[in-house]
């Protein structure tokens, strides 16, 4: 019996489980009968499933005599009742204490890990799980016996550890496309999407839309994959009808599914690093929430409350995955409480005992969740990690690489930009290495969070890639995360490196920038020019909209935060401010400040030292008519295109996006004497017309005037 066919059969277990201690705490008259009791049921149920219990009881250590072990896994009993649901109630207090003793007791008889053991007191009517980590006692909350800490209390004693180690092979296997689980979630998601045609939750399925088309190409926005066979038989497996499905309403659907798991993995290692310091319920106990209040608590999750209250304040900016609380219904609540109930039994501090797995996490989960054909088919190929490190090597910079003992390390002031970062490969890669540097250097873990966070930059047009790299960053820097000095801005923005946007040319659009998305055209002053500024005003908009503040209020403040408005501009806030009220008063609020800000991210970096990345390889004619029409104008300013018409701009060449990337990034990004390192594809060496124009390795001279620049070119062939 594998893991899943094991936690299935434990699920099915919870209610009889529970029922028995009940009945249990009721008729033992001492807690020696109630732990016996409880041992010969879990041993029944043990042989149940064939699973080997390694049981020991009254287990003498130095530190005391433990009621019952299960290899890593602790029971003190205590006579029925004699615990509260206050964690200062003494008797309450003395047997967390106890617990604690047998902990440090079996890591030091066993030579275990006290980080990976695991300890539960336990009267029949509350379970209280403790454990340790990196120097600190964990103790939760008391769980009232119910299905759902019955059904955790199994599974955290038949895993036989303190936890399910979080690791991509353990997360492909509760979570890959072959799982049951995967596929309820995936079809109570589809279904919830499908009865919301209007309203917020439409409007983010747009916007989505948008991006999506960007990144994957026209043809997989409109429905249409190459690989037929292959997507019949998935949607199949996951519960649909192939022939009725809506394509890319399913694929929003599954990144809203992984979009999910991804935040509360991040939840689940935040907690555990905050070591108790914040005040806020454990994933075990959200995991049995029911209703109301289990949306009401993933609603603070997805306002991003948890992750603010550790300093990070922008892991979810930006995020188009949290419909799901506009759309909620009883199936979806069922298919998240499994999610839930699934990570919670995972112990998150493997993330960092296992740095090399790590950094796999998510990319590995998401590559079993979609088919390989139909990941190629949506222009998803990822960078494996030895390609990458082979590119980092290219640039010659030793401090993004893993330093040799002994070895010199120069000053870490050396900055970095992907310019499509995806889910963050080469900055994951980058920031370890520097990491590494700066413990050898004897920097302090303050330092070398500046360092890391000030060094690395990454941008990305796929909203999904960019949680997914936004938390493997926060994974790679977790340990850390204690030492900042100041609140933490992961520098990872949803934003096209491409086409950013530009002042109006028409009469009523001078002196403004105008970004198009799904809710309409919004607004920003051209006088609001460095990040800081729009920072300030994204924060100004989101308090007054939400607020219920008068537009002249809004204007009042601005001119105090803002000086040096003309009376244009403030026409312009006007606007935009006006736009997100009515927008508000619609119930289509939600994000779109938070959008504006990273869309316009690209325009306030300073150059960096070193340009890298996997550009997207889609040929231009697959990309969306309205963007092909948008971005053409920079081909021509790069004199990159060759073909004779516009007709042949606007959609009859076979040209390669990674071309225009290349030198929109080398011009707008790159430090004179910097260095620039792609992966791309062998077509625009083979190819004529902009495959040409390529090859001739020119900038544009700045303001249209001089020779402009030539670019030093080495080319690696895989």
């Amino acid at each position: 019996m594998n893991s899943f066919e094991k936690y299935q059969e434990i699920s099915q277990l919870a209610p009889e489980f529970a029922s028995f201690t009940k009945q249990a705490a009721q008729k033992a008259r001492n807690e020696a009968e109630f732990g016996r009791q409880m041992n010969n049921e879990i041993e029944r149920l043990a042989r149940q499933l064939g699973t080997q219990s390694d049981f020991r009881e009254q287990y003498t250590l130095a530190t005391g005599r433990a009621d019952a072990v299960y290899n890593r896994f602790i029971i003190e009993y205590k006579s029925p009742g004699s615990l509260q649901n206050n964690l200062r109630h003494k008797p309450t207090v003395r047997a967390v204490g106890q617990v604690k003793k047998y902990i440090k007791g079996l890591a030091e008889a066993e030579r275990h890990d006290r980080d990976r053991l695991l300890g539960v007191a336990f009267d029949g009517i509350y379970f209280i799980f403790v454990r340790y980590h990196q120097g600190h006692w964990i103790v939760e909350p008391p769980l009232e016996v119910n299905e759902s800490s019955c059904e955790r209390f199994l599974r955290s004693l038949f895993s036989l550890s303190s936890g399910r180690a979080l690791i991509p092979e353990n997360l492909v296997e509760d979570f890959g496309n072959q799982n049951v689980l995967s596929q309820q979630v995936t079809s109570a998601l589809y279904c919830a999407l499908e009865q919301h045609p209007d309203g917020l939750t439409a409007r983010l399925f747009k916007q989505w839309k948008l991006f999506f088309g960007e990144t994957a190409g026209a043809d997989a926005a409109a429905g249409k994959i190459a690989h037929r066979s292959e997507l019949r038989a998935f949607l199949k497996g996951m519960g649909l009808e192939p022939e009725n499905a809506d394509l890319p309403r399913f694929f929003f659907a599954l990144q809203t599914y992984f979009a999910f798991i991804v935040k509360n993995i991040a939840r689940l290692v935040l907690q555990a690093y905050a070591a108790g310091g914040l005040d806020t319920m454990p994933l075990t106990t959200v995991a049995g929430l029911q209703g109301k209040g289990l949306q009401q608590e993933l609603q603070k999750l997805e306002e991003g409350d948890f992750y603010r209250a550790l300093g990070l304040k922008n892991l979810l900016e930006g995020d188009f995955f949290a419909w799901y609380l506009h759309a909620w219904d009883a199936n979806v609540e069922v298919a998240l409480r499994q999610v839930l109930q699934r990570l919670a039994e995972y112990n998150p501090v493997t993330v960092q005992d296992d740095p090399l797995s790590a950094r796999d996490l998510l990319k590995k989960l998401y590559h079993y969740l979609l088919p390989r054909e139909i990941r190629h088919d949506l222009g998803e190929f990822y960078t494996p990690d030895w390609l990458a490190e082979r590119l980092l090597n290219q640039l010659g910079e030793p401090l993004f690489q893993m330093p040799k003992p002994g070895a010199y390390i120069p000053t870490p002031n050396k900055r970095l930009l992907d310019p499509a970062c995806g889910s963050g490969t080469f900055l994951i890669l980058v920031a370890r290495a520097l990491k590494a540097n700066c413990f050898q250097a004897r920097l302090s873990k303050a330092d070398t969070l500046e360092v890391i966070l000030s060094g690395l930059a990454g941008l990305d047009l796929n909203p999904l890639a960019v949680m997914a790299a936004r938390v493997n960053f926060l994974l790679a820097i977790a340990d850390l995360l204690p030492y900042r000095r100041r609140e933490v801005e992961i520098p990872i923005y949803l934003a096209d490196s491409i086409l950013t946007p530009v002042e109006g040319k028409k009469f009523f659009d001078q002196g403004r920038r105008i970004l198009e998305t799904a809710v309409g055209t919004l607004p920003i002053p051209v006088a609001i020019d460095t990040h800081a500024e729009m920072e300030c005003l994204t924060n100004l908009l989101e308090e007054y909209v939400r607020g219920g503040f008068a537009t002249e209020a809004f204007l009042k403040r601005c001119r105090a935060e803002l000086p040096d408005l003309s009376d244009q501009d403030e026409a312009t806030l006007r606007e935009l401010f006006e736009t997100l009220c009515n927008l508000h008063q619609q119930g289509l609020d939600g994000i779109w400040a938070r959008v504006v800000k990273n869309a316009f991210m690209p325009l306030f970096l300073k150059p960096f030292d070193y340009v890298v990345g996997n550009p997207p390889w889609i040929n231009w004619e697959s990309l969306p008519q309205g963007y092909r029409q948008r971005v053409a104008p920079l081909w021509q300013q790069y004199d990159l295109f060759q073909h004779k018409g516009f007709d042949a701009i606007l959609g009859k060449s076979k040209d390669d996006i990674s071309a225009l990337m290349t030198y929109v990034a080398a011009d707008r990004y790159l430090k004179p004497g910097g260095k620039l390192a792609f992966v791309i594809t062998q077509s625009v060496w083979k190819t004529s017309g902009g495959g040409q124009g390529f090859r001739r390795f020119r900038l544009p001279p700045p303001n249209g005037r001089g020779a402009g620049g030539r670019m030093s070119i080495c080319v690696w062939y895989t």
